[in-house]
């Protein structure tokens, strides 16, 4: 499967919203983390991650289908920070999470660090960022009675 990036628009915010809350629903129903779960955001929240002046908003395709998003901040150009990046839910455990973050890696040469963060219970998602070269900071934050943030950082 062909997977790019293209930069998100304003015009791009009302998919990109849509398959968001797609893509964490399940997470909010089986962790119930209503503060921090993406499922729970604004529509003008994506558009202000799209304009963000410290960050990027890209549109994952597959196929010549937007199936997912993820989002890049920045921090003095070379510190790097991944938050959110979703799949839609007929797409995941295909491989395209890796392949979308191996293309935003590319995309910024630059990166000293990237860092992300993930829920400690979803154990796939862990064994993906860890295949990938990310290590746990021993930084954790619950963020409700059944999940725990865990964060993870890589040096290039």
């Amino acid at each position: 499967m062909e997977v790019r990036l293209e930069k998100a628009t304003d015009n791009d915010a009302p998919l990109i919203f849509d398959i968001q809350v797609k893509a964490f629903k399940p997470l909010l129903n089986k962790y119930k983390d209503y503060e921090t779960n993406p499922a729970n955001e604004t529509i003008e929240r994506v558009i202000s991650r799209i304009n963000s002046p410290n960050g990027s908003f890209y549109k994952i395709i597959a196929d010549d289908q937007l199936i997912g998003a993820i989002c890049v901040h920045w921090k003095e150009d070379v510190q790097f920070w991944i938050s959110p990046m979703f799949i839609l839910p007929s797409y995941q455990g295909k491989g395209l999470s890796q392949k979308a973050i191996t293309l935003i890696e590319e995309r910024f040469p630059q990166a000293i660090t990237w860092e992300l963060a993930t829920i400690l219970e979803e154990e796939r998602n862990c064994y993906i960022y860890e295949k990938m070269g990310y290590k746990k900071t021993g930084v954790t934050k619950k963020v409700s009675d059944n999940a725990t943030l865990i964060f993870y950082k890589k040096i290039c």
